[in-house]
């Protein structure tokens, strides 16, 4: 009897899902991607249409803080720090507020995106920046709400919005050069730490070159500074399959005593198990 309404059950809620009615949303989400430079530019919005109403000044209303579209928060996010009008903005996902005025507008950069729509309580310590822009008079009507980003080039683009007659480009620049000298250095530099640790540890798990990984470990071990205990694990491991016991164990002495000291468990019972295990060979 008992399975009978769990089978009962479960084909009610089958049907009730295939029962969901699907329409298309009166403001339909859209995604903005764009690479300026270096930096890689994310917009989520909802597109609401003009429908033959007076949008600005009206459905909405000058002088007020408006959510940028509709229903959920509208978000931008950023990989690398940018700068908007002189100041800076941190790397990181904001939501778009706006407030429309007949010559210019006010974008709100927002540090919480769990909004629906406008913040029940608006907190002037979460916007991370605040930035003006001039109104364009287009001759053309965009029926439906849009925010694009153009005239990009290496160093800066325009984060642009653009509704019914009205146009505003709000220019933001990107650290290109500082990336891309970054990222120069480090290759040219060579290997890091952490590039010799995960070679290693390749080498190790995949039963491939043990003297490789061995080398690799060793070089990743001396190049740390802070000497992590999990690259010790990893050396005494190698030692140990490589048949040097009396090395291994004198690593894997030193990866407990390093797992003591960061309270971590796992290595501790890793490294105690290994001890005992290589002291009777």
């Amino acid at each position: 009897m008992v399975r009978f309404i769990i089978a009962i059950a479960v084909f009610i809620a089958s049907l009730s899902v295939e029962a969901q009615i699907k329409v298309p949303q009166a403001s339909p989400k859209a995604v903005v991607t764009q690479t300026v430079g270096l930096t890689e530019v994310e917009i989520e919005y909802s597109r609401p249409s003009a429908k033959g109403r007076v949008i600005f000044g009206d459905l909405v209303p000058f002088g007020k803080v408006w959510r940028t579209g509709a229903n959920a928060n509208t978000t931008i996010s950023f990989s690398e720090d940018v700068v908007i009008n002189g100041a800076s903005l941190k790397k990181g996902k904001y939501a778009l507020y706006i407030t429309p005025k007949a010559d210019e507008w006010e974008v709100f950069f927002y540090a919480d995106t769990n909004n629906w729509g406008n913040p029940e309580k608006w907190d002037d310590s979460k916007v991370a920046l605040k930035a003006s822009a001039k109104t364009e008079l287009l001759n053309r009507t965009v029926e439906t709400f849009t925010i694009g980003i153009a005239n990009t080039d290496l160093n800066s683009a325009n984060l642009e919005f653009s509704w019914e007659k009205t146009l505003v480009a709000l220019k933001f620049e990107v650290p290109t050069q500082k990336t891309a000298l970054a990222s120069i250095d480090k290759v040219l530099s060579g290997p890091t730490a952490a590039d010799y640790y995960a070679a290693a540890q390749y080498y190790f798990s995949s039963n491939g070159d043990l003297n490789k990984a061995f080398a690799y470990v060793t070089k990743a071990y001396d190049m740390h500074e802070k000497k992590p205990y999990w690259y010790s694990r990893l050396k005494s491991q190698i030692q140990a399959k490589l048949g040097d016991k009396k090395g291994a164990l004198e690593t894997a002495k030193v990866s407990l005593e390093g797992a003591k000291a960061a309270n971590n468990p796992d290595y501790v019972k890793m490294n105690e198990e290994s001890i005992k295990e290589w002291s009777k060979k």
